[in-house]
């Protein structure tokens, strides 16, 4: 078997979070102090970079007496930079693409690749993997998960949805706040992200606590979507509260499968179909049907970004799972993912495995039947309590004038 090296080289992918940075500090902070690792190199916008020879040096910019690790740990977005590029398969006619990414970690002599993000990241690292062995290359490849849409399968939850679910639970905690200040009848209707899988919006429900009355409603991707029932339902929580508060998906479909918020037939290079306003075709829905004030939200990107509000939960989770990918890859597996096994909810506690990472690229993780109140177009209280430990806990970053403390590599 063919050993390039026993350098190391980590990316991020997809969409950013607040915590997928806490797994890259945790990642780092074991790769760095591995002596026997002459060089840690950083992708500049995952794949697509590496394929550039974008490259840091990460040694350059953490040692034992900088806060680096400490104020990459709660920095939101993606410090490397992101990307989405979707690999070929590893058997199609031309193959050059891997002709050109490994003769570039054979030059940088890359025995360890690590990959941060979600379905799209795994299915690169499958196929980096998958070339890799039928090449007889000895080349350590492990997947850390990210992402707020809690969507990838085996693991129990995904690092980054703790955060972005405790943002959602508090927004629309504040959100009830605002709307029940005035006695007319009223409709807002918050978008929340979710093209497929509706566990971000089944997590609006924790804003229901002995304080608020929260959220009123929720729609979920999992389940068809249906005006009539919207309406009913409306008219319904109108018989207690004149304020109505409801979450959707993004990627609600009505019972034809079509979604709601399509815009044409856009896709993306994953074959996505672009989605674009569901909340607001809803907010017109049921303005003509009832002619009462109706607003709509999109939440929009401070779902991934609000580190302002994370789970201590969340982050120590995706911090402590960046470093057992990097045990797991010293102690030679290779083509698999990291992930979190539930020991209990109440207490919660979790642990770490290893999971094939054949058995979860391209699959989605959907929120189960148990979990979804369909007649009262909520979710039960089995999902309750499945979501409520994940968001336990606050963190406090470092701050400066006031402003949380952000760490960025220069531009490449």
């Amino acid at each position: 078997m063919v050993k390039f090296g026993s350098n190391a080289v980590i990316g991020q992918s997809g969409g950013p979070t607040a915590a997928i940075n806490a797994s890259l500090a945790g990642a780092l902070q074991s790769l760095i102090s591995h002596q026997e690792i002459t060089k840690v190199y950083g992708m500049s916008n995952g794949i697509e970079g590496l394929l550039k020879e974008k490259l840091y040096d990460l040694r350059n910019y953490f040692d034992e007496r900088s806060d680096g690790i400490s104020v990459l740990k709660t920095t939101p977005g993606a410090a490397l930079g992101s990307c989405r590029y979707k690999l070929p398969d590893t058997d199609c006619d031309d193959n050059n693409i891997y002709k050109s990414l490994f003769d570039i970690l054979k030059k940088y002599q890359i025995g360890y690749f690590f990959y941060i993000g979600g379905n799209d990241s795994m299915d690169t690292i499958a196929k980096v993997s998958e070339y890799a062995t039928k090449n007889n290359i000895d080349l350590k490849c492990v997947g850390i998960p990210k992402t707020i849409d809690n969507d990838l399968v085996m693991t129990d939850h995904t690092p980054g949805f703790g955060c972005a679910a405790k943002y959602i639970a508090t927004v629309f905690a504040e959100m009830r706040r605002d709307t029940a200040v005035y006695s007319q009848k009223a409709v807002t209707v918050v978008e929340v992200m979710g093209r497929d899988a509706g566990w971000l919006t089944a997590a609006s429900s924790l804003s229901k606590t002995e304080y608020t009355d929260g959220v009123d409603l929720i729609y979920l991707p999992e389940t068809p979507f249906s005006y009539d029932k919207l309406f009913t339902d409306i008219e319904r929580i109108w018989k207690n509260h004149s304020d109505v508060l409801i979450a959707v998906s993004e990627g609600i479909r009505l019972e034809n499968g079509k979604y709601v918020g399509a815009d044409g037939s856009i896709k993306d290079k994953f074959g996505h179909l672009k989605l674009s306003g569901a909340a607001k075709v809803v907010e017109e829905k049921i303005k003509n049907r009832f002619g009462c004030k109706v607003r709509s939200v999109e939440l929009n990107t401070p779902q991934r970004c609000a580190s302002h509000i994370s789970s201590l939960t969340d982050i120590e989770e995706s911090f402590d799972i960046g470093g057992f990918a990097v045990k797991m890859a010293f102690e030679g597996n290779t083509g698999v993912m990291s992930g979190i096994v539930r020991n209990s909810d109440c207490p919660y506690s979790s642990h770490f495995e290893l999971f094939d990472i054949k058995s979860i690229a391209n699959k989605v993780k959907s929120v189960p039947d148990n979990f979804i109140d369909t007649e009262n177009s909520f979710v039960t209280e089995k999902a309750v309590s499945y979501l409520k430990p994940l968001i336990f806990g606050e963190v406090y970053p470092i701050y400066d004038s006031g402003i949380p403390k952000h760490f960025i590599f220069p531009k490449i």
